[in-house]
């Protein structure tokens, strides 16, 4: 499914203001999410710290497509906050994410397991030319999701 743009983006996932990275899914289905982002190229990107964006602050990309995709998927069953419980395999392909030259990000999170208790997710930004940057792997602790 697609069209779906950064207003829904924003009523669905925690991340609100400067904070929603994601500008708008490409495409989703039940097992994966393919998002575009912009604002890697913005001066006030929050995750900027001495004026760059590491790369490794793509993670927080791939995470908030694995939420968005989560939010997606949950159709009418109630909805837990998630939290991050561990990063792993992750591997920077590219030293900064503020280059124009990479244009628009790709971002991708591909859903591994889900049960109650959480999720786990593959995620990979790249570049507008297809140069992958960032990929990864995260686990999603869902409290209160049976034992």
């Amino acid at each position: 499914m697609t069209g779906i743009g950064r207003d829904r983006i924003a009523a669905l996932i925690p991340h609100q203001g400067a904070m929603c990275l994601l500008d708008s899914v490409v495409e989703w289905d039940a097992r994966a999410i393919m998002c575009r982002a912009v604002s890697h190229l913005s001066a006030d990107n929050p995750l900027r710290h001495a004026g760059a964006l590491s790369a490794l602050a793509g993670a927080e990309y791939g995470l908030q497509a694995a939420c968005l995709h989560g939010a997606l998927t949950a159709g009418e069953a109630v909805r837990r906050p998630g939290f991050l419980a561990a990063l792993r395999g992750v591997r920077c392909h590219a030293a900064r994410l503020d280059d124009p030259a990479l244009g628009a990000l790709a971002v991708r999170a591909v859903l591994e397991h889900r049960e109650d208790a959480g999720t786990i997710y593959g995620f990979s930004l790249a570049a507008e030319d297809g140069r992958v940057l960032l990929e990864g792997r995260a686990s999603i602790a869902t409290p209160g999701g049976a034992s």
